[in-house]
This record gives structure tokens, sequence and C-alpha cells, in this order.
């Protein structure tokens, strides 16, 4: 089979862990991802990761970028801005099973934090100093560093798999979901539904050079896609749909949707939306 042309059309960064997402026309590539992607975390006293699994509000809080600053709005409270080059005091926090250097963002984050979402909470910040891999098992040879990402320094989405399951939703009787469900880094249009599950690098062109990703393990699906991101209401759908054709044998039957990628070459390069994108099939 000969390489696929395809076309990079959408781009999300989530600054902070579980919380809402930036779509953005440009973005910079960087060892751990997309800048700023995940860079941030909300932890309970203890220092545990929390997402969208335990607090479904988390999906209200909507970031956006503002020169030097980080500003997050939530329903009800004043925006809290975070200063992009500041941080306070060392701590250590757990993601998943990784126990990892964080900044502590302060107390005036904790608060705002701790009010919105009703328990005590702190925000910290991923210390760049820190390197944290992605499994071998699935990365191979190639050293993928993230920051607070489930695994992986990217999550690579196909738009036509959304209109796929959105007709599937339709045919139910269901309203149509938009991609942020998903949290996806990277959205490719131009291929079949579910074609990314069968490609193995991606190849985007940049004023910068080309950037290299390979696409490495399918990406499991928990309850968040069924938080709705514009009301944190929880529901059965999506997932009730992917249960009934998305379950993958490579992943034991997990429930999959978009594929995470590893970065081989293109560091420091800026990806933009309408890139032009060439694939090449997993034999």
């Amino acid at each position: 089979m000969s390489d696929v042309a395809c076309t990079l059309s959408e781009l999300f960064v989530h600054p902070i862990k579980s919380c809402g997402g930036i779509k953005l026309p440009e973005a910079l590539l960087v060892e751990t991802g997309l800048d700023f992607d995940r860079s941030w975390m909300v932890v309970d006293e203890h220092g545990e990761m929390l997402t969208q699994r335990q607090l479904p509000r988390m999906a209200l809080i909507q970031p956006t970028f503002k020169t030097s600053e980080l500003m997050l709005r939530a329903p009800g409270m004043l925006a809290l801005h975070l200063r992009l080059d500041t941080v306070e005091a060392r701590t250590r926090v757990r993601v998943w099973r990784d126990v990892v250097k964080a900044y502590d963002m302060g107390a005036l984050a904790a608060q705002w934090f701790s009010d919105f979402l009703g328990t005590r909470l702190r925000l910290v910040r991923f210390d760049p100093e820190e390197t944290r891999l992605s499994d071998p098992a699935w990365a191979g040879d190639i050293q993928a560093e993230n920051a607070f990402a489930d695994g992986f320094p990217l999550l690579v989405a196909n738009a036509a798999s959304l209109d796929e399951l959105n007709g599937r939703l339709a045919a139910r009787g269901v309203a149509p979901v938009g991609m942020q469900r998903f949290r996806p880094n990277l959205v490719l249009s131009g291929l079949q539904p579910f074609d990314e599950d069968h490609l193995h690098e991606i190849v985007i062109t940049t004023d910068e050079g080309p950037v290299r990703l390979r696409l490495v393990k399918p990406c499991t699906r928990c309850s968040i896609p069924n938080v709705d991101p514009l009301t944190a209401n929880t529901a059965n759908e999506p997932g009730d749909t992917l249960a009934g054709y998305r379950a993958d044998p490579r992943m034991k039957g997990g429930i999959t949707f978009g594929v995470n990628a590893v970065v081989v070459q293109g560091v420091d390069c800026r990806l933009r939306v309408g890139q032009a994108v060439s694939a090449s099939w997993r034999f």
C-alpha cells in the first residue's frame, strides 16, 4: 500500500490535565509534545493526581493564553491569572504510577481550585528538569518524554472517525459529540474512518523542516468522553456506542479512539492548521 496524503486540520493543547482544551491555529512542538500541553495538574493534599473521572466539573475550567499568562475562567468564579514564568515551592506529585518533581503554584491557585471543585486541592506545574518516559513496550527505542499526559507526548485523532461515530449516534437518536471530548492534540482530515488504527508514521511539512511522528499505541477510553465539556454532565454516550464496535484486540478488548504518538523528528518546529501530512501504513 502506498502512503496516503492528508491534512492537519485541528490543533489542541490542554494546559491543565483534565481541564478544558484550547483550539489553536499553530503550536510549537517540544520534547514532551505540544508546548504547554499538560504542563499543569490538579492534585489533592497528598500530591495525588485528580481528573474528570473523580471531578467532572474540571471540564468547565477553561484556560486561555494571554501574552505571558495562562488565564483560567470557570462559572461563578473570578478569573485566575497564572504567570507562565513563575512557580513557587518545589514538590513531588504522583501521575498514575510515576512520582515526579513539580512546582506548587501557590495558595491563591490552590484556593481557586478548591473553591470551584469543592474539595481541598493544589495546582502544580511539571518540573522541566524531570524526565518521565513513555513505556518502551510501545515507544520502542525512542526516548519519548512526557509532562503530565497519561503516557505519551501526543494524541492523534481522525476527523472521519468522529463523523463515523456521530453517524452511529444519530442512528440511535443521540446528539452528535465534538472532537474535544476525546482531547486530542492533532486532528487529521482526508483519511477514511479509523485509518489511524493502521498508520505507522506521519510526516508533517513545516516551514522549519519535516516533523515525524510515530503512532505507537491505540488510546483506550475511560469515562471522560461521556462528560459534556460544556455542562460537565455525565451520560452513557458516546461510550455505549463506541463499545459496540471499537473493542480493540491489541488492547485486550479495550475501547479505543485515537492513537498515541511519539516524536521521531522535528522538535522546535511549528505545527500549523492546514499543513500537508503524509502517512505511512503499518505492515
